[in-house]
């Protein structure tokens, strides 16, 4: 049976921070004065602060396949993403009409509340009895939870607000709190990063109880984003090897299209994964993607229709790549049509089918309990052959052979030295290679801007007549400027 990290009902009315201008604090019940008292006390309210955000569970989560899911709003705003529904909020992200009140973008800054939460939390089970290894344990997972989400916010909206104890203990005090410097954000995300490996297991076998929960792995996977983000490159090539070591037990799964199935959920490659089930935390995927008459041995499948990857896209593929088995731009319809790039109709009208994911037998709608993949191994093998390759500013065997992992595995053609004509070159074939194995994964977007292309690609394939260069950043909502009378400043061009 999975075990789920998931809201307690329990703690939904336990006292809660959860202001972007440290108003007043929300009492119910539960006084916190005798809450927590025990371990179990303490777990509950450690699941609640630090894995709610983390989900994909139906329309919630900031890892929901929904339009308000941060690797959804990414993916969508390059040069891969498409949509094939009318709803008002997709033209500000297809087309990069950032504003202060597009719909959808704006609600990922509300997480920024959950940083406090964590806080919070760890002051209120410092001091409950339970073994120290546990105690510190649960504190690290909290530690780890503020600096992945700030890694988030940060990577999305630039520093963001971040309260400290002694504010949040004084909710009362009419004081508003402004944007860290990026010195200050780039230093919270570290400190809390590092914090957390001290105490976080380095992995958790597929059996044990508490899969799911916050690794080592995850935690060293975000530094090293964080540290590529700010073109660290030397720590960022550190957080890969240190990724590699046996004691974490990742490695590739021979078959691509294995790693998104019920049948090998929780297999090797999968570093973090949304844990999924149809009551509660369930994923919409093949909901939000496939069409009507797309033929499924489960017919109780719900099928909208909606997300595609660009035909411009889909085209850069070989034709014997094996990832093309879910990335279906071909097939016979349950009407008899065959459905193509020449024969779009209005079912591929937008591009390929993203499928991806296999199908839940016992699927009934939009439910599935297929675990939603977050990061995987293969990321950090092509990102750590960027890494050496930007660290030394020259092109090495191993770089090569580690971006050809997933071409091997992909059955296309390796690379060899004499195909790569020079450092740019192999960054340039490294964010290609990213995009055909990471698509609807959340990455387009980060590597877009790391290697300089995000807003060329959006006039270039998206045909965009308004994105600028500023938008690499997206806007604080704007009832978050207004809160903040004059103390929480707009990002540039907004």
């Amino acid at each position: 049976m999975k075990r789920n990290i998931l809201l307690s009902s329990l703690l939904l009315s336990i006292l809660f921070f959860s202001c972007t201008n440290l108003e007043s604090e929300m009492y119910d019940t539960i006084n916190p004065g005798i809450f927590p008292k025990n371990q179990k006390d303490a777990e509950a309210l450690v699941t609640s602060a630090a894995y709610s955000p983390f989900r994909s569970a139906g329309y919630s989560g900031i890892f929901q396949v929904a339009a308000s899911g941060v690797q959804i709003i990414g993916d969508m705003t390059t040069d891969l993403g498409e949509c094939q529904w009318s709803d008002s909020w997709w033209p500000d992200m297809l087309n990069f009409n950032f504003t202060t009140s597009s719909q959808r973008i704006g609600t990922l800054y509300d997480y920024m509340k959950d940083i406090s939460k964590m806080t919070l939390t760890i002051e209120r089970i410092k001091d409950v009895p339970m073994p120290e290894d546990v105690k510190e344990r649960l504190i690290a997972e909290l530690h780890c939870g503020k600096g992945w989400l700030g890694y988030l916010l940060y990577d999305w909206f630039g520093p963001i607000q971040v309260a400290t104890l002694e504010q949040l203990q004084n909710p009362l005090v009419d004081e508003i709190v402004p944007r860290l410097s990026q010195e200050d954000m780039v230093s919270f995300i570290e400190t809390e990063l590092l914090e957390s490996i001290k105490a976080l297991p380095a992995n958790y076998a597929a059996s044990d109880p508490d899969y799911g929960r916050f690794t080592r792995g995850l935690a060293y996977t975000v530094l090293m984003k964080l540290y590529m983000h700010e073109k660290n490159w030397e720590k960022a090539e550190s957080c890969g090897r240190e990724l590699m070591k046996s004691e974490y037990a990742y490695q590739l799964v021979p078959e691509y299209a294995d790693i998104f199935t019920l049948e090998n959920e929780k297999n090797n490659e999968i570093i973090w994964a949304c844990q999924s089930n149809r009551s509660g935390n369930m994923s919409l995927w093949q909901a939000h993607v496939l069409p009507s008459v797309y033929p499924t041995k489960n017919t109780s499948i719900q099928k909208w229709g909606g997300y595609r990857l660009s035909w411009q896209f889909y085209n850069t593929f070989d034709k014997e790549d094996k990832r093309l088995k879910v990335l279906v731009g071909e097939f016979t319809g349950t009407d008899g049509v065959v459905y193509n790039e020449k024969n779009q109709s209005n079912v591929l009208s937008k591009g390929a089918l993203p499928v991806k994911y296999g199908e839940d037998p016992a699927a009934v709608g939009e439910a599935s309990q297929v675990d939603w993949v977050v990061y995987r191994y293969a990321d950090i093998l092509t990102a750590l052959s960027e890494v050496i390759v930007r660290k030394n500013n020259a092109v090495t065997q191993e770089a090569v052979d580690l971006l050809n992992t997933i071409r091997s595995r992909a059955g296309v053609k390796p690379y060899t030295m004499s195909d790569i004509s020079g450092v740019q070159d192999f960054l340039d074939k490294v964010l290609l290679n990213r995009g055909q194995e990471f698509w609807f994964e959340g990455l387009r977007r980060t590597d877009l801007i790391r290697h300089g292309k995000y807003i060329e690609f959006a006039k270039k394939y998206k045909n965009s007549t308004s994105a600028a260069d500023h938008m690499v950043l997206m806007p604080i909502p704007q009832n978050v400027i207004n809160q903040g009378k004059g103390k929480v400043l707009q990002n540039p061009g907004y």
